[in-house]
């Protein structure tokens, strides 16, 4: 009995090994860098490179930049070491003698007793003059534009660049290369185009214009500066034989900054309604728009978008200038109207539409008197902003195509969150401010969880020109918003 006990024991052993043998069995995938080397690895950029989020560049930020988040997947296929500029702590923004800048604040934060987004208390422990020894992999420089990567000494006009680059006379993409990168990411061109968008159109598009030394920050690249200057730049890094993947770029209604606020958010009693309409209103500047309409001044289509009416209850749009109009000063006429849903409402103008001027309660900002070109993106600069992106676009694409490199498609994926979203990992993605998962709190830069989304982005595009098989992320890992205080 007592054998037999044993041998009954040995084998459920010997079963019990067999089922857990079968149960592995498959052998483990084994990950591979197919044709690509990411052995050394550099990404150039800006903001979206740098990790910057919630208005600032900081620490967790960075850590959750997508070329970060990349740098590991790419250590599953042979990657090397990949180092960030860290900044000093969480908090964002740059201080100098130990008061924080106000050119750079920290972070925001959703307060949710106030529902709005606020600045983080404290003062940025990264000082403004302090370096950053290198070499760095990740030269992604928040304010940069296409033209500033090739530029000898930039540093002296941008102080993220400055607190990490290699010598006074120094650019980003000479960094770049002197460390022989065999796999490089580049997502360039956005500034291009955004920092003009993002001041409603306030700085002047220089198209045509070939000169990029005397742009403004605010200006529009002209597409054949953008297109030789991006040729230029993936030419340096590929001479050597180094692959690569590139981004193109979405359109600015794919972003929250410019979405977030609606063309008609106010509310009005009969009795407001009728004094903004009446001769105490824009009773006036309607009879001056009938008046230039009937000398053949402006066409009956101009005279009915610039005819200024509100009704009472909500739906009211507000009033702007638009410097596309005819300008009809000469005759005492501004060059007023009421905005539309072509036009897009920037994302601070939610903490301006509605104040009173100086106090007075028959001056409001947005309502009787009309909103500066700064807080409203009007359709014809939209339009100048579509037709800038497409041509930086074409050239991108071009670019890739003659190169052999991989190309991320965000113009595509982007438009897709503000078209019924994206599912990843259980998760629903969209563009919606705050709630959609994607954009921090800046309306423009992701959260940590859409870096993540766009890590992999460019992993599945990596993959599919390379013949790697190296795995995203997981969504779940990353949080929506960060906190106003990490742990």
């Amino acid at each position: 009995m007592i054998k037999n006990f044993k041998w009954l024991f040995l084998l459920s052993l010997s079963i019990t090994a067999c089922s857990s043998d079968d149960d592995n069995g498959e052998e483990a995938v084994v990950i591979t860098s197919g044709s690509a080397d990411f052995s050394k690895y550099v990404a150039l950029g800006d903001s979206f490179a740098a990790g910057y989020s919630d208005n600032a560049l900081f620490k967790a930020g960075q850590e959750n930049s997508y070329p970060n988040i990349l740098s590991q997947q790419f250590a599953l296929a042979g990657g090397g070491t990949f180092n960030s500029p860290f900044m000093a702590d969480d908090l964002g923004g740059f201080s100098v003698g130990g008061m924080q800048i106000p050119q750079f604040p920290t972070r925001l934060y959703f307060n949710t007793a106030t529902s709005t987004p606020m600045n983080v208390a404290g003062i940025s422990g990264t000082d403004i003059t302090a370096q950053v020894a290198g070499p760095i992999n990740n030269l992604g420089v928040p304010g940069a534009k296409s033209f500033h990567l090739l530029a000898a000494g930039y540093g002296a006009a941008n102080p993220y660049f400055k607190r990490f680059a290699s010598a006074a006379d120094a650019s980003v993409l000479g960094d770049a290369l002197v460390q022989s990168p065999t796999f490089f990411s580049l997502w360039i061109g956005g500034n291009d185009v955004l920092a003009y968008a993002t001041s409603g159109g306030s700085g002047v598009n220089q198209t045509g214009n070939l000169n990029p030394a005397t742009y403004g920050n605010s200006d529009i690249t002209d597409p054949n500066v953008f297109a030789a200057t991006y040729s230029q730049i993936v030419a340096k890094l590929t001479e050597n034989g180094a692959k690569g993947v590139v981004a193109n770029l979405p359109y600015i209604n794919a972003l929250p900054f410019f979405t977030t606020i609606p063309y008609n958010p106010v509310p009005l009693d009969a009795n407001t309604a009728a004094l903004l309409n009446s001769a105490n209103g824009f009773g006036q500047y309607n009879a001056g728009i009938q008046f230039a309409k009937s000398q053949g001044l402006i066409s009956q289509d101009e005279a009915d978008r610039r005819t200024i009416a509100f009704h009472a209850g909500a739906g009211n749009a507000v009033v702007m200038t638009d410097s596309y109009l005819t300008n009809l000063t000469a005759f005492g006429i501004p060059s007023y109207r009421q905005a539309t849903s072509e036009d897009f409402i920037v994302l601070p103008a939610r903490a301006f539409i509605g104040t009173q001027v100086n106090g007075n309660p028959l001056q409001v900002n947005g309502v009787s008197v009309p909103l500066a070109d700064n807080w409203v993106l009007s359709k014809d600069e939209v339009a100048e902003v579509k037709t800038a992106t497409d041509a930086y676009n074409a050239t991108i694409e071009a670019v890739a195509n003659d190169k052999g490199l991989a190309l991320v498609d965000t113009k595509a994926i982007l438009a897709q969150l503000s078209n019924g979203g994206i599912v990843k990992d259980g998760f629903t993605l969209t563009s919606a401010y705050v709630t959609g998962g994607t954009f921090s709190l800046d309306g423009i830069h992701p959260s940590p969880r859409g870096y993540a989304f766009i890590s992999n982005m460019f992993v599945d595009a990596i993959n599919a020109k390379y013949g790697s098989n190296m795995p995203g992320v997981n969504l779940g890992d990353y949080r929506i918003l960060y906190p106003q205080a990490f742990q």
